[in-house]
C-alpha cells in the first residue's frame, strides 16, 4: 500500500497492470480501485455506524456487530488488494487482462477474499496473473478446488510437482510410489490417495498408465532439460507410472512453485534404461531449469 491508501501507484506500473487493477475494481464493485483513498467497504460500514448512532440509540450488542462488520470487511479488502498487488510482478508484457471475464474475476475474489496467509495469497496471485497473461488458463472448477485447499495440501502438491515432465503434455512420473526417492519428500501411497481425493491427481496403484503412439523416437522434457528416447525394435510405449495429473492439477502445476531434483532425474533415466530405452540429450550434464516455467520445456 502507498501512504495515500491507494492499491498501487499507476504511474509506476505497466499498462497490463493498470488494466488488471481496473478490471479487478470493476469486478468487485469498485472496492479495489487504486485511486480510492479509503477502502469503500470499510468507509461504508463506518458511515452506517455513524448514521445509526445519530438517528437512534443502538444497543451494545448492535455496536459490537457493526464493529465486527467493519473489521471483517476491512480484512477482506486488504486480502483482495494484497493478492492483486502480488500478481502484478508476474504479468508479462503481452498480458491481456482486458480479456479476462468479469464473471471469472468476481468468482475468483469471492473464493479468495478470506485468504490472509501470505503463502496461500501467493498461490492465488499466481493464478490471477496466469489468467491475465493467458485468459482461459484457469477454469472456475479449478478455482473452486483451490478454495478447498489448506496450506498443507498446497505444499504437498508443490513437492509432488517435482516429478512433472513434459511428455506431449504435462505428465507426472511416479514409477514406484514405494521408492525412497518419493517417500523422502512425503510422496507415499497415503499422500497420493489424498491428492486423488482432493482432485489434483488420478492415482492407479494396480495397473498404472502407459503412453502409446510415440513412434521410434520421442523427446521429453524435465524442467527444460530435453531427453530423446529411442525405442528398441520400433517399440512405442512409454511407462508413465501410477499417477496422472487431473485437469486442475495440470492447470496448477506450472504455478505451484515446485523445483527439479537431480537425484530424481537420474532415477528416471536409470529406470527407462532398464526397459531397454536408448537415451540421449545434448544437455544431460546441464543443470535443470530452476524456474517453474521450466516444467513446460
Amino acid at each position: 500500500m502507498s501512504e495515500s491508501g491507494a492499491l498501487i501507484n499507476l504511474g509506476d506500473i505497466s499498462k497490463p497492470a493498470t488494466v488488471l487493477i481496473e478490471k479487478v475494481s470493476d469486478a468487485v464493485g469498485g472496492i479495489a480501485k487504486p485511486w480510492q483513498i479509503k477502502r469503500v467497504a470499510k468507509a461504508e460500514a463506518e458511515a452506517d455506524l455513524i448514521r445509526a448512532q445519530t438517528r437512534i440509540e443502538i444497543s451494545e450488542l448492535e455496536q459490537r456487530a457493526l464493529v465486527r462488520m467493519v473489521r471483517e470487511e476491512g480484512q477482506k479488502q486488504e486480502n483482495i488488494e494484497s493478492i492483486t498487488a502480488k500478481a502484478i510482478p508476474h504479468l508479462s508484457p503481452e498480458a491481456k487482462p482486458e480479456q479476462v471475464e468479469k464473471d471469472w474475476l468476481t468468482h475468483f475474489f469471492d473464493r479468495c477474499r478470506l485468504v490472509s496467509d501470505q503463502e496461500m495469497q501467493s498461490l492465488w496471485a499466481n493464478i490471477l496473473a496466469g489468467q491475465a497473461n493467458a485468459p482461459g488458463t484457469f477454469s472456475k472448477r479449478t478455482i473452486e478446488l483451490v478454495a478447498t485447499l489448506d496450506k498443507a495440501d498446497a505444499q504437498l502438491f508443490t513437492r509432488f510437482c517435482t516429478f512433472a515432465w513434459m511428455i506431449g503434455g504435462l505428465t507426472a512420473l511416479v514409477l514406484d510410489e514405494q521408492n525412497e526417492i518419493f517417500n523422502r519428500v512425503g510422496i507415499t501411497f497415503s499422500s497420493l490417495n489424498h491428492l486423488d481425493d482432493i482432485g489434483l491427481v488420478t492415482f492407479n496403484n494396480l495397473t498404472g498408465f502407459i503412453r502409446r503412439g510415440l513412434g521410434k523416437y520421442a523427446t521429453v522434457f524435465y524442467y527444460g532439460r530435453p531427453v530423446t528416447i529411442e525405442f528398441p525394435q520400433d517399440q512405442n510405449e512409454l511407462v508413465l507410472g501410477k499417477v496422472l495429473l487431473t485437469r486442475a492439477g495440470m492447470e496448477l502445476a506450472p504455478i505451484c512453485g515446485s523445483a527439479p531434483s537431480d537425484d530424481y532425474f537420474a532415477y528416471v533415466l536409470a529406470e527407462w534404461q532398464k526397459h531397454g530405452y536408448i537415451l540421449s540429450s545434448p544437455l544431460l550434464n546441464r543443470e535443470p531449469n530452476q524456474s517453474i516455467g521450466g516444467i513446460n520445456g
